[in-house]
């Protein structure tokens, strides 16, 4: 598989994530509506992608992003310079003492736990991003100029409002100008497009995105609600999956779109909110690729696990070009995050590999 990957030395990042950071205010154990304390973290499906290449596989990554400049949006660079990500292409937008005009984002988020599903309730209207037009950032600069190898953006952002969806559209456009290679994430989330015309709207916009993607990434309520195909076959619960109607869904996702190199997919079967079965599917090719099986992964916080996915998946893709191990990057990568608190992953390449070839969870001294 070639993915014509620009050089790393005409490059100053090896990838950026286009989209929306949020401050996710986490009640642990809990629940948020009886919670008297919150631990805070950041979070976003495009930044998680972008952390992950850095923290865990030791790539160079930024952030094309905006925030409301005050105390909240300072806390929000504050994570992302402990992530390692770099913050420079961050446009920082006035704040106007209420956020009328413009603020940060805020999730609440909870974990789940046995037959009690994880909840989320976003806090995120007129967010600074949300509000940003394709003009308001430098593409030629930073895809010509800086130069990049690899932009992730995704279907969350593009959510967000008219403004987001022509600024992915246009980011996309430029980094294909420069021979950037370009995933994205479909994420469909039914909360955001609700507003703005719900599933007819997010087909419309993602259609015409995926027009111009190399990687498409996304589980099967993605591929149907935001592109429009149906995995035959599958529960509705998610308690068994047919993986052979996934494969036929595939091959019509790139009959489709013969844009796209490589498709990939996360394989969870819901046992209980603690208890999935796990692994992942890739399309390079004309051949798909299965990761390992993780039967009845145990799961601390399964919130940014399919982020950890893509971030493993690319980073096996950019140093392998072998699409069978990149799966399997993304898959061994996406259960680890899955471990342990927050949106991000906490995990290492030693660790990643480790599981990779079969370790298991004994003490280590």
């Amino acid at each position: 598989m070639e993915l014509n990957l620009k050089s790393k030395d005409t490059c100053k990042y090896d990838e950026v994530s286009l989209g929306e950071i949020m401050l996710r205010l986490d009640p642990g154990e809990g629940r948020i509506r009886t919670t008297r304390s919150f631990r805070a973290w950041e979070g976003g499906g495009e930044y998680n992608v972008a952390r992950g290449l850095r923290r865990c596989f030791g790539m160079n990554t930024g952030v094309i992003t905006a925030f409301a400049d005050n105390e909240v949006g300072r806390l929000l660079e504050d994570f992302i310079l402990q992530g390692g990500v770099d913050t420079s292409l961050i446009k920082w937008i006035p704040y106007d003492g209420t956020g009328r005009e413009c603020r940060n984002g805020i999730n609440f988020t909870e974990r789940g736990f046995g037959v009690r599903g994880a909840v989320g309730t976003s806090d995120r209207g007129h967010t600074a991003i949300s509000k940003m037009k394709p003009e308001d950032f430098d593409f030629d600069y930073i895809f010509g100029t800086l130069g990049v190898r690899w932009l992730h953006t995704g279907g969350i952002y593009a959510a967000l409002s008219e403004e987001s969806s022509k600024t992915v559209i246009e980011a996309i456009k430029t980094a294909k100008k420069y021979g950037t290679i370009v995933s994205y994430d479909l994420n469909y989330r039914p909360s955001l497009w609700k507003a703005i015309g719900g599933k007819e709207k997010a087909q419309e916009v993602n259609k015409e995105i995926a027009k111009y993607v190399d990687v498409m990434i996304g589980n099967e309520e993605d591929f149907t609600a935001c592109l429009g195909f149906e995995v035959e076959g599958n529960d509705e619960n998610l308690k068994e999956l047919n993986l052979d109607g996934y494969k036929k869904m595939i091959e019509k996702v790139v009959e489709t779109y013969p844009n796209f190199k490589v498709v990939a997919t996360t394989l969870r079967e819901v046992k209980t909110a603690t208890v999935n079965d796990w692994s992942a599917i890739c399309w390079a090719d004309g051949k798909i690729y299965k990761a390992a099986d993780y039967k009845g992964l145990e799961i601390l916080d399964r919130v940014g696990g399919g982020d950890s996915f893509a971030s493993g998946l690319i980073y096996g893709l950019m140093t392998t070009n072998n699409p069978e191990k990149a799966v399997n990057y993304g898959a061994a990568h996406g259960a680890l995050a899955m471990t342990t608190p927050g949106d991000t992953s906490m995990a290492n390449l030693k660790e990643v590999e480790n599981l990779m070839n079969g370790a298991s969870a004994r003490v280590q001294r």
